[in-house]
C-alpha cells in the first residue's frame, strides 16, 4: 500500500492506493481560509496538521489495514506558502499563502537587490507576488519583531513532513516556487540568499521527489496511526504532483488542468528559461538522471472560473449541462463574438494584474448560447496563447494532451479545445490528481516501480480521446488571430479603467 497526502488550500486529503494503482480509500478534512485584510490570504499551519491527522487516521481505519502494510508516503500541497519557525520549530505567524497579493512592493525590493535578468536566469521566473521570497521580505519590512525570531522557513506540505517525522526537508519542484532556488543546479541559490541577507541554515535540505527524506517518528505515529519508520519521499508541489498523477512524465505528453485557473504543464529534459519570464520554468518531481527533470508551465487565472462566473451571473438557476447544451447549435467562432477571459487579471502569457475580461463583437443577433460558447472558446484561445509561447522555446513534439479538472468533464469543451489547439486530447482513469501523483512518487521511492515513467505507464490509462475536427481547425485559426490581437490593443485601456475604479 502507498499513501499520498495533499495539503491544499481547502483541505488535507489522504489517499491510499495498492501496488496496482487502484484507489483503496480517500479522506478529506477541510480547514478555514483567513483574509484579515484586503488581498491577504493566510492559514494556521496547526489547522493543516489537525486535518492531516484526521484524514490519515480515517483512510487507515476505513481500509481495515495494518499500517505496517503502508510501504511509503508521498507529500504534495499548495506551493509558495511561507511558514516561518523559531529556534524551537514553533510557528511564528499564520502562513502567508500562494494567492496572497500584499507583496508587490516586496517584489520590487527583490528585483532591486538581485536584478531582474539574474533572478530569471537563476530561478526561471520573474518576481511574483505569490512566491515565497517576497513574503519573507514583506515580513522583514512590516513585522521586524517576528523576522528577528525566524530560524527556519518551510513550505506548507513540508511543515506536515516536520510534524510526521521531525525532519526539515523539501523537494526540488516545490523549492522551485520560492524564488530562492537555482533550478539548473537544483540547489538553493547562494547569490539570491546573499543578496537578501538570508541565512542558508534557515532553509531545509532539498531532495528529489522520489528520494526518501525521512521516516515516521514515534510522535508522528502516535498522532496519525501510521507505523514508526515508514519512509516519506520528497513528493512535490501540487502542479508537479498533478502532472505525475495523469502521467505527464515523458516528452510529448502535456497536461492541461482546466479548473478555476487553467494550467499547461510540459515536462522537459533540461531547464528551458524564457528571458522575459512569460511562463514558469521549474524542476519536476522526477529525477533528472532517470526522467524528465524539469518542466515548463503557463497559467491563465480564469479558465473554468470564467464559466462559473458567467453561469452565476447570467444563469444562476441553470446547471452547467443546461447552460452548455444549446451551444451545439452555434457555429465555431460564435458568429464573430470573442471573449477575453481576464476576469482576475492574467499571468501567462501576459503577467498583467490590470487585464480585464471582455466580450468583443456583440450584436443584436447574439443570444445567451452565443455568449456561452464564446466563453468556452475564449478560454481555449487563452490556452493556445500559452501553448504557442511554450512552442517558441522549442517544445515542438506534442503527441498528446492529457486533460483533467472540472472543465474537462464537458465533452463539448474538450472538442473545442482539441479544435483550437489542433492536437489530440485525452482523459485518463486517474482522477485523484496531485494526491495520487504523490502516492506514485512514494511507490518509486520505495521500490514498487523503477521510475516515475514506469509507474505511470503501469497505472495511468486513457479512457476517452478527442481528435481535432478538420473542418473547424482552420475556422478557429482565423478567429484566434483576432483574439490574439486584442490584448495589446486594449492593455492601456484596461490599466486606465482599473485606475479610475480603484
Amino acid at each position: 500500500m502507498l499513501l499520498g497526502l495533499d495539503i491544499s488550500t481547502t483541505g488535507a486529503k489522504a489517499i491510499l492506493i495498492d501496488t496496482a494503482g487502484d484507489v483503496v480509500r480517500t479522506s478529506t478534512h477541510a480547514y478555514p481560509l483567513s483574509t484579515p485584510k484586503p488581498l491577504w490570504s493566510e492559514q494556521d499551519p496547526e489547522d493543516w496538521w489537525q486535518a492531516a491527522q484526521q484524514s490519515i487516521q480515517e483512510v487507515i481505519k476505513r481500509s481495515n489495514i495494518n499500517a505496517k502494510n503502508i510501504s511509503g508516503i508521498g507529500l504534495t500541497g499548495q506551493m509558495h506558502g511561507l511558514v516561518p519557525l523559531n529556534q524551537h520549530e514553533e510557528v511564528l505567524r499564520p502562513a502567508i499563502l500562494w494567492n496572497d497579493q500584499r507583496t508587490s512592493s516586496a517584489c520590487d525590493i527583490l528585483v532591486e537587490k538581485v536584478g531582474l535578468s539574474k533572478l530569471i536566469e537563476i530561478t526561471g521566473n520573474p518576481a511574483m507576488t505569490g512566491f515565497t521570497a517576497p513574503k519573507l521580505i514583506w515580513v522583514k519590512e512590516n513585522e521586524p519583531e517576528i523576522y528577528r525570531k525566524i530560524k527556519h522557513i518551510l513550505l506548507p506540505k513540508d511543515y506536515i513532513r516536520l510534524k510526521l517525522s521531525g525532519v526539515q526537508a523539501t523537494d526540488c519542484a516545490d523549492a522551485s516556487g520560492t524564488s530562492f532556488f537555482d533550478i539548473t543546479s537544483r540547489k538553493w541559490s547562494p547569490t539570491i540568499l546573499k543578496s537578501l541577507e538570508i541565512d542558508p541554515d534557515w532553509l531545509p535540505a532539498v531532495f528529489e521527489g522520489t528520494q526518501i527524506t525521512s521516516t515516521i517518528s514515534p510522535q508522528g505515529a502516535q498522532a496519525t496511526g501510521l507505523a514508526p519508520g515508514t519512509p516519506i519521499v520528497g513528493g512535490g508541489g501540487d502542479q508537479a504532483a498533478q502532472a505525475v498523477g495523469v502521467g505527464a512524465v515523458e516528452t510529448g505528453i502535456i497536461a492541461i488542468t482546466l479548473g478555476t485557473s487553467g494550467v499547461i504543464f510540459a515536462p522537459t529534459g533540461h531547464p528551458q528559461i524564457d528571458p522575459q519570464g512569460r511562463y514558469h520554468a521549474m524542476c519536476h518531481s522526477l529525477s533528472p538522471e532517470k526522467d524528465q527533470g524539469w518542466h515548463l508551465m503557463g497559467v491563465m487565472l480564469s479558465a473554468a472560473g470564467s464559466l462559473r462566473w458567467f453561469r452565476d451571473t447570467f444563469a444562476a438557476d441553470d446547471d452547467y449541462t443546461n447552460l452548455i447544451e444549446p451551444i451545439r447549435e452555434i457555429p465555431p467562432g460564435s458568429e464573430g463574438l470573442i471573449f477575453l477571459p481576464y476576469l482576475t487579471g492574467e499571468r501567462s502569457p501576459y503577467p498583467d494584474p490590470f487585464a480585464r475580461g471582455s466580450f468583443i463583437g456583440l450584436t443584436i443577433r447574439h443570444n445567451r448560447a452565443h455568449l456561452t460558447r464564446s466563453v468556452l472558446e475564449g478560454v481555449a484561445f487563452g490556452l493556445r496563447d500559452i501553448l504557442s509561447l511554450l512552442r517558441e522555446t522549442g517544445l515542438k513534439n506534442i503527441s498528446q494532451i492529457r486533460i483533467s479538472g472540472g472543465g474537462a468533464r464537458s465533452r463539448i469543451w474538450r472538442q473545442i479545445l482539441s479544435d483550437v489547439l489542433n492536437v489530440e486530447i485525452v482523459t485518463v482513469n486517474t482522477t485523484e490528481g496531485a494526491c495520487y501523483g504523490a502516492a506514485l512518487l512514494a511507490g518509486v521511492g520505495t521500490g514498487t516501480w523503477d521510475s516515475t515513467q514506469q509507474a505511470c505507464r503501469a497505472v495511468v490509462k486513457t479512457i476517452s480521446t478527442t481528435n481535432p475536427n478538420r473542418i473547424n481547425v482552420p475556422i478557429y485559426d482565423s478567429f484566434y488571430q483576432d483574439y490574439h490581437a486584442l490584448y495589446p490593443k486594449l492593455k492601456d485601456s484596461f490599466q486606465s479603467l482599473t485606475t479610475k475604479s480603484s
